[in-house]
């Protein structure tokens, strides 16, 4: 990538961060929902950690990177509709016709979305901490966790851009992402130990990028790391970041000659 793409990446995800930073309501409904789930569900299911198989004897613990992981999904899945306002709006038509870069255009989005995924996860981290959570894997466990969400949102994040180039209709965005969202969930570690899920919901959740991340961040904020779990999930969603990110640059090449 050239000096002069990563310029224009850099001032078009500026340009999205202000829009972000001119609209506090949203910022605050987005953390609003992870804070229920955090306390709800910590205090809901406190004492299913005595059912074993968790890795900790605090269910806080156990939750916290679920919660983490959780929030990039949620948010990362609707940045098709960014990319379908632009579209509607007449905004991505009239950077066409000017020299900026093409892979600027797609790039920021999923730049932008990695900053608000890392500022969301820190958050959540610090609010778990409060409530009495306790990273054993310090510091190091916690960069991992944080790295891990934004791998997982650039994923969804860039197949979400694919999908609103594709369908250009908010209503099929919103029916796939909601169809998607809790299974997504549900089939994985979120808010329950491998060992206590059905066995073919686990064999699935082997399979669920969202319990990679999961898994990496657990492996990675334990006592004792188990490195090898990180090194094989983080690096199973780098490489599928990458091919959605290559997915959303083909994309929306096709959609510019289509313009």
């Amino acid at each position: 990538m050239s000096t002069e793409t990563l310029a224009h990446t850099w001032y078009m995800t500026q340009r999205q961060l202000m829009a972000i930073v001119r609209q506090p309501v949203f910022l605050l409904i987005s953390l609003i929902q992870p804070v229920i789930w955090l306390f709800l569900f910590g205090n809901l299911f406190k004492r299913v950690v005595e059912l074993g198989g968790f890795g900790t004897t605090t269910y806080l613990d156990y939750l916290v990177p679920g919660i983490v992981v959780m929030s990039a999904l949620g948010s990362s899945m609707w940045a098709g509709m960014g990319t379908l306002e632009e579209i509607e709006r007449g905004t991505l038509n009239r950077f066409l016709t000017t020299p900026v870069s093409r892979s600027a255009l797609m790039n920021a989005n999923v730049v932008q979305n990695g900053i608000s995924t890392a500022c969301q996860s820190v958050i959540i981290v610090l609010l778990g901490l409060l409530g009495g959570a306790r990273y054993p894997g310090g510091a190091g466990g916690l960069i991992v966790l944080v790295a891990a969400s934004i791998l997982l949102g650039t994923v969804f994040g860039a197949l979400s851009n694919v999908l609103g180039m594709l369908v250009r209709e908010r209503e099929s965005i919103i029916g796939i992402n909601t169809f998607l969202l809790l299974p997504l969930t549900f089939l994985s570690s979120a808010f329950m130990a491998p060992a206590q899920m059905p066995s073919w919901m686990a064999a699935i959740a082997d399979f669920n990028p969202v319990n990679w991340a999961m898994v990496a961040g657990r492996s990675a904020l334990a006592a004792d790391p188990d490195w090898g779990d990180v090194l094989t999930r983080g690096g199973a969603l780098l490489a599928l970041a990458v091919v959605a990110v290559w997915l959303s640059t083909r994309t929306f090449r096709s959609y510019q000659k289509s313009v």
